[in-house]
């Protein structure tokens, strides 16, 4: 493929939690998509700026200039979707860092990728009214990809990115096998030598959920993540409080188990 230096931005999900822990660190999936690349060059090498809880602004901030500083010929951007969240959410704001970030990876000659969101809706239903929000992001992310042309890895259309076996039990984080099927989608948007569609294709079905059940999982799930998430913004506190990028300089990747 001719990529030799990649570099991700991003948040939570690009920094790779849930795909691991705190122990054994986080893996996710841009490091999958780096072994994969990794197995084509061996001269490539990956740096993650990625920090949880991060907003778009704060990404651009923080990130935008240390990146294009490793002079990368590849570039993947996912943000937004915490600010999205948040109540005084402004979509103009956010696309505009987006917008920004894209731009001036573009503009370095680096490819660069970035993403739709998934119906968050079908992921968290109480959290179903930020819907109308998703659809629009997802609609000036795809125009600023357009215009500078990015790569997209669209995701919101395939109904297997709302499926709970890549979700975490907070409904946030994707699992392991969420992290591979995002990593898998960029190896095949890319054009990765022996990526292919498979990533988008649908898990076996599920058995039935009982209303009553489905309805006891989502007051659980107020319970154990949403109100504690709340009480964290009420106190102005992020989960990437005090925290660095993990991988903040291009180094070689180990292929072995990618």
């Amino acid at each position: 493929m001719g990529y030799l230096r990649y570099v991700a931005v991003g948040d939570s999900q690009t920094e790779g939690l849930n795909d691991g822990d705190e122990t054994t660190g986080y893996r996710g999936w841009a490091d999958r998509l780096a072994g994969t690349l990794a197995a084509h060059e061996p001269e490539f090498a990956y740096a993650n700026l990625a920090v949880r809880g991060r907003l778009a602004g704060r990404i651009r901030a923080e990130q935008l200039a240390p990146a294009l500083a490793l002079a990368p010929d590849l570039v993947t951007v996912m943000a937004g979707m915490n600010d999205l969240v948040r109540p005084g959410y402004d979509a103009d704001t956010v696309a505009a860092d987006l917008e920004a970030m894209l731009a001036a990876f573009t503009a370095s000659g680096a490819t660069t990728v970035t993403f739709t969101f998934p119906d968050i809706a079908r992921i968290a239903p109480l959290a179903g009214r930020l819907r109308p929000r998703v659809l629009d992001l997802n609609d000036r992310i795809r125009a600023m990809a357009r215009r500078h042309g990015a790569v997209l890895v669209d995701t919101f259309p395939y109904p297997v990115t709302t499926d709970p076996r890549l979700w975490s039990a907070d409904r946030i984080h994707a699992t392991p096998l969420g992290h591979a099927r995002i990593a898998a989608a960029v190896a095949h948007t890319l054009g990765v030598p022996g990526a292919d569609a498979s990533w988008s294709d649908p898990l076996p079905p599920l058995a039935p959920v009982p209303p009553w059940r489905r309805a006891g999982t989502e007051l659980v799930w107020a319970a154990v993540f949403l109100g504690p998430w709340l009480a964290r913004r009420l106190r102005g506190r992020s989960s990437g409080d005090g925290r660095a990028a993990k991988r903040p300089r291009l180094e070689p990747v180990r292929t072995a188990g990618a």
